[in-house]
């Protein structure tokens, strides 16, 4: 599992009600690292917050990541 995997791992485990239902997939494109996360329908509002705020915020913490180690990140919630 690569840092960026087990961070956004961690980040949802801790918002969630089901962390045993979290999935964190990393698909390695030419330019661009694409981290999916998935988790129980019922915990969906929370990963994504009010707005999109916590999605949002999610978002940036990996980007910093992935810039640190000279990549590109993106992340995908999937329903």
């Amino acid at each position: 599992m690569s840092k960026l995997q087990e961070v956004v791992e961690y980040m949802a485990k801790a918002l969630v009600d089901h962390p045993e239902k979290v999935e964190v997939r990393e698909i390695e494109g030419e330019k661009i690292t694409v981290v999916e996360l998935k988790v129980a329908p019922e915990d969906l509002g929370k990963v994504i917050g009010k707005q999109g705020r916590v999605a949002r915020a999610m978002r940036t913490i990996l980007g910093s990541i992935s810039r640190k180690m000279n990549k590109r990140a993106v992340l995908e919630i999937l329903e």
